[in-house]
């Protein structure tokens, strides 16, 4: 399985803003770091505001920030909504699979992709941040770390 682009970027914007502190970076500046069109990101940034997990605004003293529903939200429920309900496979597309009537593949891989979104469920944004290790985490300094 692969993710789409969008869900990608999804969860990398959901981390970079998780690690950015009080620095609240311009949609064109997570684009730019993330070497993808300005117009790619928006759009992502806009279903991430829309569901409530990024707050974005406009102007001086504006850009992105991770709500408090972003840092909890499940990693899971970010990819399914980014990955829409859809099958691995097409079994009824425009030339529908001669062995459809017969076949178990389609039940096998909706069961592997029910596990692959059971699995990334209890994980939330904060668990994919979270560094023990050390203050770096994507190339961006966390600040200053108390002792």
């Amino acid at each position: 399985m692969r993710l789409l682009r969008s869900t990608d970027l999804a969860l990398r914007i959901l981390m970079r803003l998780a690690v950015t502190g009080s620095a609240n970076p311009t949609t064109r500046r997570v684009a730019e770091d993330m070497d993808v069109a300005y117009t790619h990101a928006a759009k992502v940034v806009a279903e991430l505001q829309h569901l409530g997990l990024v707050d974005a605004r406009r102007g001086r003293g504006g850009g992105l920030a991770l709500t408090e529903r972003g840092r909890a939200a499940s990693v899971g429920s970010v990819v399914r909504t980014f990955e829409g309900d859809g099958d691995v496979v097409d079994c009824e597309g425009p030339t529908p699979c001669p062995l459809n009537t017969g076949c178990r593949l389609r039940g096998a891989l909706r069961r592997a992709q029910e596990a692959f979104y059971a699995t990334l469920d209890p994980i939330t944004v904060s668990d994919i941040v979270a560094d023990p290790t050390g203050p770096l985490l994507l190339g961006i300094s966390r600040g200053p770390q108390a002792d």
